[in-house]
C-alpha cells in the first residue's frame, strides 16, 4: 500500500515497493561545463552592460540584465538539483510520461483544455530542494518528493539513478488561459532540461515552433525532444513522423535534435526516456549547460553592435582644430579682437598724446568722447555677457562637424552616442565661449609702463612750458613796461627773453616730436596687444572646445573601445 507522509517543504513523499527498471541510453549525457568559466562569462556580460546601458539596444540591455539576474539566481541554488520540464500541447501525454516517471498517477490526465492547470513537482532527493522550489514558484500542493529506492535494480547498485532530480509537468502551452500560457513561458526561461512532448497529429504545429522551439536553436544540449503515443502509428509512419519532425527542427536551427518515441499507453521507449533524464541528472552539468546556451544565444545579438573595424581613441588635431576654428568664428572672435585694437589705440592716444592737443580734442564736439572710452572695460563685460547666443546655430553645426569623421566607422547605436556626448554640453558652450572673451578684457585696462613715462615726460614739458610763458610774461611787465622795480636781472632784462623764448619753443617742439613717436609705438603695440588678445581668447576656446566637446566624445570612444573588447572576448568565448 502506498503512504503519503507531508514533509517540512510543504511536499508530499510518496513511497512504494522498489521496482526494477533499466533500459538502454540511445545518447550519452553531455559532458558538464566549467562553472568557473560560466561565471567569468556572465562578468564579461556584466561589464557590457554596464558599458553599453544608455547606448546599446534597450531590450537587448533588459535580456541581458534579466539573464545575468536569472544565472545569478540559479547558481546560488541548489547545483545537485537538475530542473527538468515537461512542456507540450493539449492531449500530448505529457502528463502521462510525467506519471510515468514517477511511477504514480500525481498529475491528472485527460484530453480536456486545459488537463494540468498549474505546474506539479514531483523531487527526488529534499535536500536543498526547497529553496529551489520556492524559486520555481511551485505550489505547495503540487510538490511531491519521491523515494530514490525505485530507482535502484535489485542488486543494489544504481541503474539509472534519479536521486537529484525535479521534474516539472507544465501547463498546457496552448491553453486558452493566459496566465497558465505565461506559467509556461517562465517555466521554459529557466528549466535546466526542455523536454517538448509532441503528439503524431500536431508534432508539426507551428505555434510551438515559432513561438517555442525556433528560439531555443542553440540549446540542442539542453533539450529533448518526444514524439508520444506512436502506439497510434504503424512502426513505418513512426519512421516518417520522426524524419519530418527532425527535419522540420534541422530547419528551425537546431543542429542535432535528440527525439524520443515513447507511448506512455503500452510503455514503449519509456525506460529509454527515464534513462535519458537520469544521465542528464547524473551529470550534474545541464544547470550549466542551460545558462552558457541562453549565454551563447544573447551574446550573438551584440555581433551587430560589435564593430570590425579598429575604432578611433581619440579626435585627431585636425579635426580639434577645426572644431576651435569653427567655435572661434561662431563667437566672434576676430571682429572682437579687432575692435578692441581700435579701441586701444583710442585709449592709447587718449593717455599718452600731447595735453594741449587732448584739451583741444575735448573743447570741440568729438565722437571719441561719447562713446566713454574710459568706461570701455565695463561695456565689453556687458557685451561679452552672453556674446554668441545668436551664433547657437553654427555652435551646432561646429558640434556635428567634429564627429562625422570619428563615428564614420562605428556601428549604427555607438554613433549616436558618440554624436550624443559631442552635443551634451552644448548649451553650455555659448556661455563657455563668452566667458573665454570676458576673461580677456581686464587686460585692457592695464596701463604699459612706457605709457606712464610718456605721460610724465608731456607733463614735465608742459610744465616747462607753461614757466617759460610765466617768465616772458614777467619779462615783458617788468623790462618792457616797467611796472615795477625788477627784484632779479632774469626777469628784468630784455635780452633774457629770446633765450627763454627758445626754450619754450623747443619744449612745444620736444612735446610735438613725443606725440608723434608715441603714435608710432601706439601702431606697433596696438598690433601685438591685439594679437595677444586674440590669442588668448583662442586659448579659452580651445580649453572649452576640449572640455565640453573633445573629452566627452573621447570618454565615449574610450566606453566603445572597452565594449568592444569586452564583446570580442564574449563573442570567440561562444561554445562552438
Amino acid at each position: 500500500m502506498t503512504t503519503t507522509t507531508p514533509d517540512v517543504s510543504g511536499m508530499s513523499e510518496e513511497t512504494e515497493p522498489e521496482r526494477t527498471e533499466q533500459g538502454p541510453v540511445p545518447e550519452p549525457a553531455a559532458a558538464p561545463v566549467d562553472a568557473s568559466g560560466l561565471t567569468q562569462r556572465l562578468a564579461t556580460l556584466d561589464r557590457l552592460v554596464e558599458l553599453g546601458d544608455g547606448r546599446v539596444d534597450q531590450e537587448l540591455m533588459d535580456d541581458a540584465v534579466e539573464l545575468l539576474g536569472r544565472a545569478g539566481q540559479r547558481l546560488r541554488l541548489s547545483g545537485d538539483h537538475t530542473i527538468v520540464a515537461l512542456a507540450g500541447g493539449t492531449g500530448s501525454g505529457k502528463s502521462s510520461l510525467f506519471n510515468a516517471v514517477c511511477g504514480l498517477e500525481l498529475s491528472p490526465t485527460g484530453m480536456r483544455r486545459p488537463m494540468t492547470s498549474s505546474a506539479h513537482a514531483c523531487v527526488w532527493g529534499l535536500d536543498g530542494a526547497g529553496p529551489l522550489l520556492d524559486w520555481l514558484e511551485i505550489d505547495k500542493r503540487h510538490r511531491y518528493a519521491r523515494a530514490s529506492a525505485l530507482d535502484h535494480t535489485s542488486g543494489g547498485e544504481s541503474a539509472g539513478s534519479l536521486q537529484g532530480l525535479i521534474l516539472l509537468d507544465l501547463p498546457d502551452h496552448d491553453s486558452i488561459r493566459s496566465e497558465q500560457v505565461a506559467e509556461v513561458d517562465r517555466y521554459v526561461g529557466v528549466a535546466d532540461l526542455l523536454i517538448w512532448v509532441l503528439d503524431p497529429q500536431k508534432y508539426a504545429d507551428f505555434a510551438v515552433h515559432r513561438r517555442y522551439l525556433e528560439p531555443l536553436s542553440g540549446h540542442d544540449g539542453v533539450s529533448l525532444i518526444v514524439l508520444n503515443q506512436v502506439d497510434r502509428l504503424a512502426p513505418e509512419e513512426i519512421d516518417e513522423c520522426v524524419k519530418d519532425l527532425r527535419r522540420l527542427l534541422e530547419a528551425e536551427g537546431l543542429r542535432a535534435p535528440h527525439i524520443l518515441t515513447t507511448s506512455a499507453k503500452s510503455g514503449a521507449g519509456i525506460d529509454d526516456f527515464r534513462g535519458v533524464i537520469a544521465d542528464t541528472v547524473a551529470a550534474r552539468g545541464a544547470r550549466t549547460q542551460r545558462l552558457v546556451a541562453d549565454l551563447d544565444r544573447l551574446i550573438q545579438r551584440f555581433e551587430g553592435i560589435y564593430g570590425d573595424v579598429e575604432p578611433p581613441t581619440t579626435v585627431d588635431d585636425r579635426r580639434a582644430a577645426a572644431l576651435v576654428e569653427a567655435l572661434v568664428d561662431a563667437a566672434g572672435i576676430p571682429a572682437v579682437a579687432e575692435a578692441m585694437e581700435s579701441a586701444y589705440e583710442l585709449r592709447a592716444h587718449d593717455y599718452v598724446g600731447w595735453p594741449l592737443a587732448r584739451l583741444t580734442a575735448r573743447l570741440r564736439s568729438d565722437p571719441l568722447r561719447r562713446m566713454r572710452l574710459v568706461e570701455l572695460r565695463d561695456e565689453l563685460r556687458a557685451a561679452f555677457t552672453a556674446p554668441v547666443n545668436a551664433q547657437q546655430a553654427h555652435v551646432d553645426n561646429a558640434l556635428q562637424d567634429v564627429t562625422e569623421d570619428v563615428v564614420r566607422n562605428l556601428p549604427t547605436s555607438w554613433r549616436r552616442s558618440v554624436r550624443e556626448a559631442g552635443r551634451s554640453n552644448a548649451e553650455a558652450v555659448p556661455e563657455a565661449l563668452g566667458t573665454s572673451l570676458r576673461d580677456v578684457v581686464p587686460s585692457f585696462n592695464q596701463v604699459p609702463a612706457w605709457w606712464w613715462a610718456v605721460r610724465i615726460w608731456q607733463y614735465l614739458l608742459l610744465a616747462v612750458a607753461a614757466v617759460s610763458l610765466v617768465w616772458l610774461g614777467a619779462i615783458a611787465a617788468f623790462a618792457g613796461l616797467k611796472v615795477a622795480h625788477s627784484p632779479t636781472r632774469l626777469i628784468g632784462e630784455a635780452g633774457v627773453a629770446p633765450y627763454v623764448a627758445l626754450v619754450f619753443v623747443c619744449v612745444l617742439g620736444l612735446g610735438l616730436l613725443t606725440a608723434l613717436a608715441a603714435r608710432n609705438m601706439i601702431a606697433l603695440t596696438s598690433v601685438k596687444h591685439s594679437e595677444r588678445m586674440e590669442q588668448q581668447m583662442r586659448d579659452g576656446v580651445t580649453a572649452a572646445a576640449r572640455e565640453l566637446v573633445i573629452e566627452p566624445i573621447e570618454r565615449e570612444l574610450a566606453v566603445y573601445a572597452r565594449f568592444r573588447d569586452e564583446a570580442g572576448h564574449a563573442l570567440r568565448d561562444i561554445a562552438p
